[in-house]
């Protein structure tokens, strides 16, 4: 039997970097809705989801900086690096807006994350498949919770269907971009160690539409994909969840989270 071909310590590193950031700018939105949600039940339930993402980050920061031949830790990767810098996907990083808006955005990265999860846990990279692993049994809760949102909203009074319509029709632009492999996920992908994600794309489609359907619900069409976030062409969103998130740190380095 061969042995499996590692992947390079760049490429590793710039693939597991780019799942934190995900998880790390999604983490921020949803933490920005504590004491603002609109019960306390959910209140609480939002940020508790934000609490899973950043645990997922900052496994997946250590990692990434123990990929580094200098000193470099979780803090230096979360709170030191420039909005062009970052790899997230541009869904995540789009602006909380209404209920129903942070629900579209939950909703359709949590339908993509889960089954991203499911597939890395056969990584060979045994590290990344560990994380992964932790993660999906998370990310199960994430889905279920979200999905229920979408059904209650888009099916409840004419006021909650037209703001969920509005919200699935505003996060579109931003799906395909979750789908697209660019070279670094075709390398990783190559030798085992990455997600396929053009094979996530039918289930995701799938899913998605029949929930969409079940909620009275409408997909939207012919709409231009907005992409460049993995290759740090972010929306000026960013720029401000970064100034507020990286403000303490970088006026006070060297402490630690």
């Amino acid at each position: 039997m061969s042995t499996p071909l590692a992947p390079t310590k760049n490429d590793l590193y710039a693939y597991t970097l780019r799942q934190a950031d995900n998880s790390m700018v999604l983490c921020q939105r949803l933490c920005q809705w504590a004491a603002r949600g609109p019960e306390l039940e959910e209140d609480i339930g939002l940020t508790n989801i934000g609490l899973d993402l950043i645990g997922q980050a900052r496994s997946l920061y250590q990692y990434s900086a123990s990929l580094f031949d200098r000193p470099v830790d979780e803090n230096d990767l979360a709170f030191l690096r420039d909005p062009h810098e970052w790899s997230n996907l541009l869904l995540v990083e789009q602006p909380n807006g209404d209920f129903a808006d942070t629900i579209a955005r939950q909703y359709c990265y949590d339908a993509w994350h889960l089954p991203f999860l499911e597939q890395l846990t056969a990584s060979n990279d045994t590290t990344l498949a560990a994380i992964a692993a932790k993660s999906v049994k998370e990310a199960r809760y994430h889905v279920r919770h979200s999905s229920m949102w979408v059904k209650r909203l888009g099916d409840g009074t004419e006021v909650s269907h037209r703001r969920m319509q509005d919200a699935i029709t505003a996060v579109w632009p931003f799906i395909a971009e979750m789908f697209i492999a660019d070279e670094l996920d075709q390398r990783m992908l190559e030798i085992d160690v990455g997600v396929d994600l053009r094979a996530l794309q039918s289930a995701w489609e799938s899913q998605v539409s029949a929930l969409l359907a079940n909620a009275t619900l409408s997909k939207p069409i012919d709409v231009k994909a907005i992409v460049g976030g993995r290759q740090g062409q972010h929306t000026e969103h960013l720029d401000d969840l970064l100034l507020e998130m990286q403000a303490l740190p970088r006026s006070m380095p060297n402490h630690q989270w």
